[in-house]
């Protein structure tokens, strides 16, 4: 009796979005990391995170990229994981037309100091033009005005905190936009802050079957009150061992 779950190979990619997409009722708000088996978010070595999960995590990364509205990345993720413009490959093109989408997501990325080059390629190459959400102090410096130049810089505090990026207002300001699905990258601070703001609604988890043995970051950063109850949706056998889940918010209780 075999007790490894389903392979994924065995699956269309029409079969995989219709596991990744069931139950998700906009607005909805997904987290997408990958870790090895000792809980470390990057790689012994080249501490990113590119190099973990192989071609069937890259496979469902794309896949979730394909049917979301908005990729949301903080932007010290983008710097260390060398993030381009937010293009997809042709094929998910072809799939979003036919399913009334444009052509591509909006990048959405958060950044409190806007410490972002204007002159990248994340925004000079972008086929959409993206989102920055800052606080609403640095909304009013010199560096958003430059930046205003190729993207639409959002303010995303609270009344009472302006120097602060909240994760509600941000959320809010999304999903006001016609945002309704949107796919995080991270990074696990930003990830922590979402937790402790009851946010996630889904997180999907790649397990790397590898021991990093080291120091390398947790999938989350930061301080929560209260645990954060999810149910597993599913769970996929990648090539080489890998691990592909789904989880998704657990119901409150009497519901």
């Amino acid at each position: 009796m075999s007790v490894l779950p389903p392979s994924i190979a065995d699956l269309s990619d029409d079969e995989l979005l219709e596991l990744y997409t069931a139950g998700a009722v906009a607005p909805w708000l997904r987290v997408n990391f990958v870790t090895t088996l000792d809980g470390s978010a990057t790689a012994a070595g080249d501490g990113v995170s590119g190099s973990l999960g192989g071609p069937d995590d890259l496979r469902v990364f794309d896949l979730l990229r394909r049917v979301a509205d908005a990729v949301l990345v903080a932007a010290g993720t983008v710097r260390d994981e060398g993030y381009g413009p937010m293009v997809l490959h042709d094929a998910d093109v072809a799939w979003r037309r036919a399913h009334g989408l444009p052509d591509h997501p909006v990048f959405a990325i958060v950044s409190g100091s806007l410490s972002l080059d204007p002159a990248s390629p994340v925004f000079t190459e972008a086929p959409v033009r993206p989102i920055v959400l800052t606080s609403t102090t640095a909304a009013s410096s010199p560096r958003a005005a430059a930046l205003a130049a190729v993207a639409d810089v959002v303010p995303c505090s609270s009344d009472d905190d302006p120097d602060t990026v909240d994760p509600v207002t941000l959320r809010d300001a999304l999903v006001s936009r016609g945002f309704g699905t949107v796919h995080c990258e991270g990074g696990p601070t930003f990830f922590g802050a979402l937790v402790a703001a009851d946010l996630v609604d889904e997180l999907t988890l790649t397990v790397d079957p590898s021991l990093e043995g080291g120091a390398g970051p947790r999938i989350t950063r930061g301080g929560s009150p209260d645990l954060r109850r999810f149910r597993p949706a599913h769970v996929l056998l990648g090539r080489d061992g890998v691990l592909l889940t789904r989880y998704v918010r657990a119901p409150d209780p009497g519901e």
